[in-house]
């Protein structure tokens, strides 16, 4: 008796703790707009979106700063339309050329709609830190 008691108290406490395990997406969707802007946008933006990265004076127009309470409104009046539409057409050719002209190679990446809400909900964050 004394055993399944044990087994029933241990079960119990594993699903509790898978639960507090699985109810922190946004941790793990941050981790993954954080990898994303790191790797694909820092380059030019810089680590604090506010572009300074080392190509943000070689585009032209330069790189422009994400901090900025314009572009914070646009981003939260349109989350992920303004991530995925500068991803998916780069202002025509400014961001291939910038990186093509500097010997960037950024391999390919399948973008998905998670991907989109996970570096807005980052670079949201960031920019909530920066003001």
């Amino acid at each position: 008796m004394k055993k399944k008691l044990k087994l029933k108290v241990l079960f119990i406490t594993s699903l509790g703790i898978l639960s507090l395990v699985q109810a922190s997406p946004s941790l793990a969707d941050n981790l993954n707009g954080k990898n994303l802007y790191l790797q694909r946008c820092a380059i030019c933006h810089g680590a604090d979106l506010k572009g300074t990265g080392p190509l943000a004076k070689k585009s032209n127009p330069p790189t422009p700063d994400l901090t900025t309470s314009a572009f914070k409104k646009r981003l939260n009046d349109y989350p992920g339309v303004i991530v995925s539409s500068v991803i998916l057409r780069p202002n025509g050719d400014l961001i291939p050329k910038t990186l093509k002209e500097n010997g960037v190679k950024l391999a390919p990446y399948a973008w998905r709609v998670q991907d989109f809400r996970d570096l807005n909900q980052y670079m949201s964050g960031v920019i909530s830190k920066n003001r």
